[in-house]
This record gives structure tokens, C-alpha cells and sequence, in this order.
């Protein structure tokens, strides 16, 4: 996304349900955040408690700074593994839906009920409960907001 024109981020959390074929609909702010230059195509990467869903555009960017990266660094050939080659492309379907695979959703212990997390660049899809445990881990949100506010934001 980079600098992201208008109102092209995905922000919020939204409760959505997978289809008994495997299909969830993507919120409509999100699917209006897709229009025009992010297209329809987005790649799925499971990750430690969900899945990560980038526009296609952002995702080629995180490819292109890790192929700028030392062929033999060893974190990025760590990255490359653990990450990069588990990204799945996939495609809106004309209802807003996208495929998820039945491996992806045993990993992100997807069943029925979903949350659908904004996070800026890219959105999450999380099983309701994982996200409730991860909550209870997560520190309080002034300590956060005042070490990252000392990071300049």
C-alpha cells in the first residue's frame, strides 16, 4: 500500500462466518479498501495464530525487501522458510469471498465463526477464542502507546 491514497487501509474488526465450502466473505470496508489499484488479488500466509491476508500490491513489496536482502543471511533464509513459502494467492470471487484451504484453516484453527482483524496494511482472520487468549496476553494498551509514541509515532 505505501502511502496509503484516501482511505485505502483496513482498520476494525468484524465478525464473519466460513461457509460449509470453505469461502469467507470479506467485510464491505474492506472489499472498498480493494477497489481500484489493489485489486482483487490477495495472498493468504498462515502465521502463529491466524491468517494474514495481504493485497496482492503490499505482498510484492515484502518480496521485493526480502530478495534485497543478502542471498546467505541467515534470518532471511529462516523468513523465507517459515514464512514466504507458505503464502497462497487467491481471488475475490464476484461476492466478495475468498477461498480458504481446508489446511489453512485446521492451522488458524478456523472453524464457523471468524473475526476479521484491520491491521493497516494487510487484515487477520482469527478464530474468536485464539483471539481472546492472545487478548488476555497482550499488555496493557497505555504502556504500548507510550513506547511506540517514543519511537516517534
Amino acid at each position: 500500500l505505501g502511502p496509503w491514497p484516501g482511505e485505502r487501509v483496513f482498520r476494525g474488526h468484524f465478525r464473519h462466518t466460513i461457509d460449509p465450502k470453505g469461502r469467507l466473505s470479506i467485510p464491505a470496508k474492506f472489499r472498498e479498501a480493494l477497489d481500484g489499484d489493489l485489486g482483487d488479488k490477495l495472498v493468504i500466509v498462515p502465521i502463529e495464530h491466524s491468517l494474514e491476508v495481504h493485497p496482492l500490491s503490499a505482498w510484492r513489496e515484502i518480496e521485493e525487501k526480502l530478495a534485497a536482502l543478502p542471498k546467505f543471511d541467515e534470518d532471511a533464509r529462516k523468513l523465507k522458510y517459515a514464512y514466504t513459502s507458505r503464502a497462497h494467492d487467491v481471488m475475490l470471487d464476484a461476492q466478495g469471498r475468498i477461498q480458504l484451504s481446508p489446511d489453512y484453516r485446521e492451522r488458524a484453527g478456523l472453524d464457523k465463526d471468524v473475526l476479521v482483524i484491520g491491521m493497516l496494511e494487510h487484515f487477520e482472520v482469527w478464530n474468536p477464542e485464539r483471539w481472546k487468549l492472545c487478548g488476555e496476553q497482550r499488555e496493557a494498551l497505555g504502556d504500548l502507546f507510550t513506547r511506540v509514541a517514543q519511537k516517534g509515532v
